[in-house]
């Protein structure tokens, strides 16, 4: 059973492909939000986004009949965090942007406000030495897109008090998802099998040895992959795909996380997969 949706008050920082994601998921499911990002053009944009997604998921039957939705407020300024329940930060995945948004709201909210961090790959405890209290500090990976896949990653880093694990917990089943929860570790469950798959199979592709809808016809007819792994890097955004393998590679060492000439090139010529419109598939052009 969904705890109360009055309960809770988001304010969602950054609002690109996971903030918007996030933002429909909470609206959808009646909860107030407030997004925060650098500018009114990029915000005016996230709203263009998130109306386009939240129609989307109505018609995919994904969010609760006769709910209001929650109102959406749009700031340039961090100091609108103060009277959020739960912060959720969700900009780009460079360890010293996360903890610098996470010390400064950290430094804003009162004592006893929840903050997530939907990392998909940077452990929690080492995010956890920028805030001011570390026990507020906890980890959900959700997936893309948020407001379609009910199952979510809850990292629990060690110094994650058992009151904000109550508290995600609630929060997550007010937004009707269900949390499977695991350790700290760097890329945590599913990228640390994710993300050197994805890899491997660009490098597939590098090397000449198939085209890529070959490479996720194999992963999705004999392996049952709903999604091959390029559509899927695609999908997540080829520029946070590296970035996330960086991660991987500078604390695991993991040759497999090393980021292929080809993923790298693609970033560099701003072949972002869907959001660009081209990554390893032609999506069509992207309206600006």
């Amino acid at each position: 059973m969904r705890t109360d949706q009055s309960e809770h008050r988001l304010a969602i920082v950054g609002s690109g492909v996971m903030g918007t994601n996030i933002t429909t998921l909470a609206t959808g499911y009646g909860i107030p939000v407030t997004l925060i990002d650098v500018n009114e053009t990029v915000l005016a944009r996230a709203r263009t986004t998130i109306s386009q997604k939240l129609r989307h998921a109505q018609l995919m039957g994904a969010l609760p009949s006769g709910l209001a939705p929650g109102e959406l407020a749009t700031s340039t300024s961090m100091h609108d965090v103060a009277d959020a329940t739960t912060v959720i930060e969700a900009v780009t995945e460079v360890p010293e942007t996360k903890a610098k948004v996470l010390a400064e709201a950290s430094a804003i909210v009162r004592p006893g406000t929840t903050l997530i961090s939907n990392t998909s790959c940077i452990p929690i405890d080492e995010m956890a030495a920028s805030v001011a209290r570390a026990d507020e500090l906890v980890g959900v990976h959700f997936m893309n897109p948020s407001y379609l896949i009910k199952m979510v990653e809850v990292i629990r880093g060690p110094r994650t008090s058992e009151g904000t694990m109550a508290s995600v917990t609630g929060l997550l089943s007010a937004l009707g998802r269900e949390a499977l929860v695991i350790q700290d570790s760097a890329g945590f469950v599913i990228n640390r099998l994710l993300h050197p798959l994805i890899n491997t199979a660009a490098m597939l592709v590098e090397e000449g040895v198939a085209a890529a809808e070959v490479v996720d016809g194999l992963l999705e007819g004999c392996l049952g992959h709903a999604t091959g792994p390029l559509r899927t890097g695609d999908l997540i955004g080829l520029d946070n795909l590296v970035d996330s393998l960086n991660v991987l590679y500078e604390r695991r060492g993991d040759e497999s996380c090393r980021p292929c000439d080809l993923l790298l090139a693609k970033v560099r010529d701003g072949e972002l997969g869907r959001k660009t419109g081209r990554g390893f598939y032609d999506y069509g052009k992207v309206a600006s």
